[in-house]
């Protein structure tokens, strides 16, 4: 019940006009870990503050792993484009450990989520790179065109990765 009571005072600090109070709310929900994270994802379906949508999901994007699925359930089950924003600045923050969870959920999303997800991957940058390119590879041609999309888009380094892709799969096995 303490916890839950401190949570809920640290999401109502990420709104508090002084942003040193705001960082250390960050910091206290970030080290309270997945406890914090639903009541996070809520908070931020709620405020449409944009500020306090980025302090959430720095916080959440600290707490990392045990915040990844309950993320990507959250972009499936949200329609309001700044909250997939935010969610996918989240997600683009947590590195190589959203990697697979973010490719796995484009297999099955809407156009307009694949959108969101591919942002996050495009932030992860590098990390990402070979898992694309192996999903570039794919015989699934929705992901397929979801990684060429997501390489391209992350530039250079993503077109290199993509045309590595390409002449691997040229050369057959």
């Amino acid at each position: 019940m303490r916890m839950k009571m401190e949570i809920s005072r640290d999401i109502k600090a990420l709104a508090d006009p002084d942003r040193n109070i705001r960082i250390k709310a960050v910091r206290r929900l970030s080290d309270t870990g997945q406890p914090a994270v639903e009541p996070l994802i809520r908070a931020m379906e709620h405020e449409e503050s944009k500020d306090f949508r980025w302090y959430a999901a720095v916080a959440l994007a600290r707490i990392g792993q045990p915040a990844i699925e309950p993320l990507i359930t959250a972009l499936k089950g949200n329609q309001d484009r700044e909250f997939r924003r935010y969610v996918s600045a989240a997600l683009g923050h947590m590195g190589g450990e959203a990697v697979d969870p973010l490719l796995l959920a484009m297999k099955s999303a809407d156009p307009s989520m694949r959108g969101f997800l591919s942002a996050a991957l495009c932030r992860i940058g590098p990390a990402a790179i070979e898992r694309l390119k192996e999903a570039y590879a794919s015989h699934d041609p929705d992901l397929r065109e979801c990684a060429s999309l997501t390489l391209w888009g992350m530039g250079e380094s993503g077109v290199i990765g993509m045309m590595q892709a390409i002449e691997r799969e040229n050369e057959g096995p």
